[in-house]
């Protein structure tokens, strides 16, 4: 039988107040376990509407906790002997920080950390449907999700012909707030974090990238305070760039091109982090080869952003996921849960002999 690990908590990032915690929560109180929940500083209210909805649908007090903070509250949950396991997903350095130090603390950890996921065209490929793709994954919530496209890699004659369907529709993003309706893309999270995007647009062209849109021109009337970037597209990138090997955590898309399909795949596989990929082809047996051979734990195939369903479990491979155990589904169960095995024998009314044996199944 599985039982339940006691107390369990939560550390959550900015970008999913609500998809994530309910990732976590849910299943470790299934699983008969109490749950904190530490949301991120940057956006902390909606945590305490979960826990009113926990409330209403007759929760007992206890169960489900919240508690504020930020590096100091990490660390209580870090430190607490009672505290028997943590999730977490956020940056890579702050998930690699909270798997070794809750690891040196006896816990059972799953962090889940960055991403910089590769999408393959092939030239076989529907442009039109690899540029809807593309527009969606890489732009989608101002590219601040751990499953966007950050990468394009074009193989062959791919690049010229995706790069000439890119281009235009990335200048036509209508950037504004999210209340207004025909808005495609809102701000990115905070004044800081927008003036890092724009120093790695900085960098890409000090580097040398091609830079067909520049997401730092982006006007938005009557909001000129506010924290936006329109898209920005870089064609031409190497992998030695820092545009290339770091998670930029915006929208910035970048395009790398590859001679071949065995060159494409080196990219994804050789790149330290490893959560998503996706290959746009209409070849059953690339997509098959792709699918065996890359390194990263989630694939899509004609997918770009291959989440999977619930009832399989979420997390990269790499430096993308520290620990064995990915999130939520079967692996939720398991991680929020240890094994108790129950050996048992019904005496029959008859008076036995010692056993000096292993005990067996008689």
């Amino acid at each position: 039988m599985r039982a339940p690990l006691g107390v369990v908590a939560g550390i959550t990032p900015f970008n999913f107040p609500a998809m994530i915690p309910l990732w976590m929560a849910p299943m470790a109180i299934a699983c008969g376990n109490t749950f904190i929940l530490k949301p991120s500083e940057k956006d902390p209210s909606f945590a305490l509407r979960i826990a009113d909805f926990f409330k209403e649908a007759g929760l007992p007090d206890g169960v489900f906790n919240v508690v504020h903070g930020d590096k100091v509250a990490v660390n209580a949950i870090l430190d607490d002997p009672d505290i028997k396991a943590v999730s977490f997903v956020g940056a890579t350095a702050t998930a690699e920080y909270i798997y070794q130090t809750g690891c040196a603390h006896n816990k059972r950890v799953q962090a889940l950390g960055g991403a910089k996921n590769h999408m393959i065209v092939l030239p076989d490929a529907d442009m039109e449907q690899a540029t809807d793709a593309l527009m969606g994954a890489a732009y989608g919530s101002a590219g601040e999700r751990c499953m966007a496209i950050s990468v394009a890699v074009a193989v062959g004659d791919a690049g010229d012909r995706l790069v000439q369907e890119l281009a235009p529709r990335v200048r036509a993003l209508k950037i504004g707030p999210g209340q207004q309706a025909d808005a495609e893309m809102g701000p990115v999270v905070t004044r800081e974090h927008m003036e890092r995007i724009k120093n790695f647009i900085d960098d890409g062209v000090r580097e040398g990238a091609q830079l067909l849109v520049d997401g730092r021109e982006a006007h938005t009337h009557g909001q000129e305070r506010g924290f936006f970037l329109g898209g920005t597209l870089f064609d031409h990138v190497r992998a030695d760039m820092r545009i290339y090997r770091e998670e930029i955590f915006g929208p910035v898309l970048v395009v790398v091109r590859a001679a071949d399909f065995e060159s494409a795949l080196r990219l994804v596989n050789e790149h330290e982090y490893g959560n998503g990929t996706a290959i746009f082809t209409r070849d059953g047996a690339a997509a098959r080869q792709f699918s065996h051979a890359v390194q990263a734990g989630m694939v899509g195939i004609n997918v770009p952003i291959p989440v999977p369903m619930a009832f399989h479990s979420f997390g990269g491979w790499k430096r993308s996921l520290f620990g064995p155990l990915y999130m939520h589904g079967p692996d939720g169960v398991r991680f929020y849960t240890r094994l108790k095995t129950v050996t048992a024998r019904w005496p029959d009314g008859a008076r036995g002999t010692a056993d000096f044996i292993m005990p067996t199944m008689k």
